[in-house]
């Protein structure tokens, strides 16, 4: 397989981060790899170097055995060691080809690394479609074929039902959630996420965090633009302190999404 990694970003830590990770992938599975997938913030150009993760995706043609996800759980906790700026900043699924052909999100668990931890089982919630859409229109292929040569589009109307689903499964239990909230990184999350969900489900379209939050803060002024832009300036290391003020934007979106 060719490896696209170089020059692939315009950030050279992140550029030698895939290639790493890329690279020791092909090595482990071999003819069992499709591709990997660039997705997330750096593949539709929201990325932001103090606050920004690193998404990935692995197709494979069968899922991993038990002992090839150990060596791949070795490979990733050794870049991750090698490169602590991106340590517990990388994320990445493991996905069989077969599953992609479903739109409600897969019963079988992946196997998942996500804040420096390797999960061999990790289950898909609402947020399955949503990812889908984003990678068949965003997704930058580093390995292996265009996404789009191997599943069909995915429709806007799912994605949006997606949202709903994701945002009354998954988000408005966190307003009660005693632990969640209290935690920085998942604040910024939270209310970046919800206005990209808002977007999402009002506008019967999708765009970047960045421009989902301008929109909620064009939309609504004055009432979140301070949250929202609190959020969007948080970075690894800072505290955000904003734990109320999240839970009250956690409603106000659950309401706004109830008159539609």
């Amino acid at each position: 397989m060719h490896d696209s990694t170089k020059g692939i970003t315009t950030y050279k830590d992140v550029n030698e981060v895939l290639h790493s990770l890329t690279t020791g992938m092909a090595h482990i599975l071999g003819e069992n790899l499709v591709g990997v997938y660039l997705t997330g913030s750096l593949s539709y150009g929201d990325f932001n170097p103090e606050n920004s993760d690193i998404d990935l995706l692995a197709l494979l043609r069968n899922p991993a055995s038990q002992d090839k996800l150990e060596v791949l759980k070795k490979m990733h906790l050794n870049v991750e060691r090698d490169t602590k700026k991106w340590a517990k900043r990388i994320e990445c699924s493991y996905i069989p080809l077969d599953m992609l052909q479903s739109i409600l999100p897969p019963k079988t668990p992946r196997p998942y690394i996500g804040e420096g931890i390797f999960y061999p089982e990790a289950p898909y919630g609402n947020e399955w479609i949503i990812n889908q859409y984003l990678l068949y229109n965003h997704g930058i292929p580093l390995l292996g074929p265009d996404f789009k040569t191997l599943v069909k589009s995915v429709d806007i109307e799912d994605v949006r039902d997606a949202c709903i689903r994701d945002l009354f499964e998954e988000w408005k239990p966190k307003m009660t959630d005693p632990t969640y909230l209290q935690n920085s990184h998942y604040q910024s999350y939270v209310v970046l996420n919800l206005c990209r969900i808002l977007y999402t489900v009002m506008c019967h379209s999708t765009a970047t965090k960045k421009a989902s939050a301008a929109w909620v803060k064009r939309e609504f002024a004055p009432q979140w633009n301070n949250l929202i832009q609190t959020a969007e300036n948080w970075q690894y290391g800072k505290e955000m302190n904003l734990k109320e003020e999240v839970i009250e934007f956690i409603q106000f979106v659950v309401n706004r999404v109830k008159e539609i």
